[in-house]
């Protein structure tokens, strides 16, 4: 294996966790407004991502870091085609990271209630648009022989694309109301456990629809190992949401976003953006990558950098393991911190 296809591999790691990791914070983002019916439960569900939101974005870095060292024409291409809908990304984690700092520095009602609506659109918008995306990466767009894309924002918006945010959509919202189940008590507890069952029948619908039409189009038998684990882990996780077993529905959603990922990657292999208008324009791991010896001081870093980063992270999860409830918020709690 070249060192282009190691990296094409820790990128597609590195995804992986983001949308595992990102995935339940958008979703609990998505149930401020979907699940909390007052001021204390929706505290409740900022507080339990409140430690870790941040770190989980850490990920996003990283993986965007990567991808500009290693294919670097894969960087270009992607962030000048995809512009507009990257930015809109760009702009939501920054208005959600202001919004989860600043909502607990005014006790007065309007001005939290102001900043949890952003946190829940802010939420929503980049779990639906990241499947928007990379439903077009792994369909291919409109490359020229200059490797540029030359399409508008329009092209974007097709109809295997916007099934990809649908199910990035739902699948995080899913992920987000059993990681809320696992780690809340009381009557909120219940409730998202009722609710990822009729959310996740819905991200099962869409996602099944989905993967197949991806493995109709570019699959090949690794991504059809891939497209099977994927749908087992989510009808496992699902009777493990019915039978009250958060940890093993929590552990198996995750799965499920972790397998459709690999799956996306496997399809898209060894292209790393497809032209729609000529194969031979196809942006490719060997075309698109850096010089070996450049590739070779990143791997030297990465597998310095990496496990200290698997530490520090773990240990945050460990630290903030515990369940939280209503009778944790103190009558005041409006004016407390995220944290």
């Amino acid at each position: 294996m070249e060192l282009h296809d190691v990296w094409f591999v820790l990128i597609a790691v590195l995804w992986t966790g983001y949308f595992f990791l990102e995935g339940f914070d958008f979703g609990v983002g998505i149930l401020t407004k979907l699940l909390a019916r007052d001021r204390p439960e929706r505290r409740v569900l900022i507080n339990t991502i409140g430690p870790v939101w941040d770190g989980n974005e850490v990920w996003l870095l990283t993986a965007g870091g990567a991808t500009f060292a290693a294919f670097p024409e894969w960087y270009a291409t992607l962030f000048s085609g995809f512009y507009l809908p990257l930015l809109l990304i760009l702009v939501c984690l920054i208005v959600r990271g202001v919004a989860f700092e600043y909502r607990a520095k005014r006790p007065e009602e309007t001005w939290q209630r102001n900043w949890e609506t952003a946190i829940f659109w802010t939420s929503l918008l980049p779990a639906f648009l990241w499947g928007v995306a990379f439903g077009n990466i792994v369909r291919g767009v409109k490359i020229d022989q200059h490797f540029e894309y030359v399409g508008g924002v329009g092209d974007l918006l097709n109809p295997y694309a916007l099934l990809g945010g649908l199910v990035t959509l739902t699948l995080f919202t899913f992920h987000g109301a059993v990681f809320t189940a696992l780690k809340t008590m009381g009557d909120i507890r219940v409730r998202a456990r009722k609710l990822a069952r009729w959310v996740g029948l819905a991200a099962a619908g869409v996602a099944l629809a989905f993967l197949l039409w991806t493995q109709a189009d570019s699959g090949d038998g690794k991504s059809l190992v891939a497209l099977i684990v994927a749908v087992a882990a989510l009808v496992a996780a699902l009777v493990a949401n019915q039978l009250g077993r958060e940890g093993w529905a929590f552990t198996l959603s995750g799965v499920t976003i972790v397998a459709a990922v690999a799956m996306l990657f496997l399809s898209l292999f060894p292209n790393v953006m497809p032209s729609t208008l000529n194969g031979d324009w196809s942006l490719t791991v060997t075309n698109a990558s850096s010089s070996p010896y450049t590739l070779k001081i990143m791997t030297w870093l990465a597998a310095i950098a990496t496990p200290l980063v698997l530490l520090y992270q773990g240990w945050t999860y460990w630290v903030f393991r515990k369940r939280i409830g209503t009778q944790h918020i103190a009558p005041d709690a409006a004016a407390g911190t995220t944290h």
